[in-house]
């Protein structure tokens, strides 16, 4: 069982940024990667940002450069900061944890946090 808390979201003009933080708990020592996801009004939603327990990272092209993701605090938290923000990244985002149980084959499970509202105003 995980439980993601997110924050740090809110209202940013263009070319700001912002700062968002999502702290897991449960039984967090399951856990192999954690990241964000967004979407948007109408739209699917689409991953942002992921780092996996080995550091590796990975980003959408749309963010590339301007967003970082990064783990700390035991591996219990990921954060996004996010520079040079753009209108069209405006966004509910998700916080993402997944658990790897291994019972006869690997199993991966996705855990979710409620979501935070990112709006860039123009």
């Amino acid at each position: 069982q995980v439980q993601l808390v997110e924050s740090g979201g809110g209202l940013v003009q263009a070319g700001g940024s912002l700062r968002l933080s999502c702290v897991a708990s449960g039984d967090t020592f399951r856990i192999t990667a954690m990241g964000w996801y967004r979407q948007a009004p109408g739209q699917q939603r689409e991953l942002v940002a992921t780092v996996i327990k080995d550091g590796s990272t990975n980003y959408a092209d749309s963010v590339k450069g301007r967003f970082t993701v990064s783990r700390d605090n035991n591996e219990n938290t990921v954060s996004l900061q996010m520079n040079n923000l753009r209108p069209e990244d405006t966004a509910v985002y998700f916080c993402n944890a997944r658990t790897t149980l291994y019972v006869a084959a690997r199993r991966d499970y996705d855990h979710w946090g409620q979501g935070t509202q990112v709006t860039v105003s123009s």
